[in-house]
């Protein structure tokens, strides 16, 4: 994290000789130190999973929620530092809240992704502030079918088809360009989706992790941004043990070879 000069870190409001803002640059190493995270936008909804790392056998399983609904039809999920995701989330609420009682219809997820994204830039343009240590996915079904997007510190968002962020977001990222998304259906993306964040643990396996799981679908859940039923998740983590251990399998026949 070398520049030109010295000292050009120390502010939000002042770029560095050669263009770079580093508290932003900052903030995304926090992201990478994170969760991983990951959205799936496949035929007829959208699929939000996170690998919750278990940092103490005291907490309660299940509870300290990392993904969370904005409004009853979309929902996000984020990578990276806890509490500015909480205010991050509080925010959008706030958005969605307000587009409600203005215009009596929900917010696209389009206008909340493009507001967020607004939010997020605007923390980087003040010395008494500082970027969100924060990468947010936000998914969920509108007017135009099943949405998803992704916001990063800089206030930068994307509309996407597979999107992943937190720290195995490459292996995650190699997992997902693996499906045809535009083919699949929203249970076949749950067994997917259990099998990128197992896949994107590899990297953390001394750590224990829970599989926090949402979907928001019009067939599957009325247009509901709602947890995945236990059993399912249950199923879905099962198939994808499975599934690694199959193609563990097949690379040491290969090596063997």
């Amino acid at each position: 994290m070398t520049s030109i000069g010295t000292g050009y870190d120390l502010s939000n409001s002042v770029f560095s000789p050669d263009g770079r803002n580093f508290q932003v640059e900052y903030a995304s190493k926090a992201v990478e130190n994170g969760g991983t995270s990951i959205g799936l936008r496949v035929k007829d909804g959208v699929i939000l999973a996170v690998e919750k790392l278990v940092t103490s056998k005291l907490l309660v399983p299940q509870s300290n929620r990392r993904i969370e609904s904005v409004d009853r039809h979309a929902g996000i999920v984020f990578s990276g530092l806890i509490p500015d995701g909480r205010h991050f989330v509080s925010r959008a609420r706030q958005e969605a809240s307000s587009w409600r009682g203005t215009y009596e219809s929900p917010i696209s997820v389009s206008t909340l992704a493009d507001r967020m994204g607004g939010y997020a830039q605007a923390y980087t343009l003040y010395s008494s502030v500082r970027p969100f240590g924060i990468t947010a996915i936000i998914g969920g079904v509108d007017e135009n079918g099943p949405q998803l997007y992704m916001i990063e510190p800089s206030g930068s968002y994307w509309g996407y088809h597979g999107a992943a962020t937190g720290k195995g977001r490459q292996a995650a990222k190699s997992e997902i360009e693996k499906l045809d998304l535009k083919e699949l259906t929203l249970r076949e993306a749950i067994k997917h989706a259990a099998k990128i964040i197992a896949v994107a643990h590899e990297d953390s396996k001394d750590k224990e992790f829970e599989l926090e799981m949402t979907w928001v679908g019009l067939e599957e859940t009325g247009g509901k941004h709602v947890p995945v039923p236990k059993e399912l998740v249950e199923e879905a983590e099962k198939w994808a043990k499975k599934e690694i251990e199959g193609d563990d399998d097949e690379e040491d026949e290969k090596m063997e070879e």
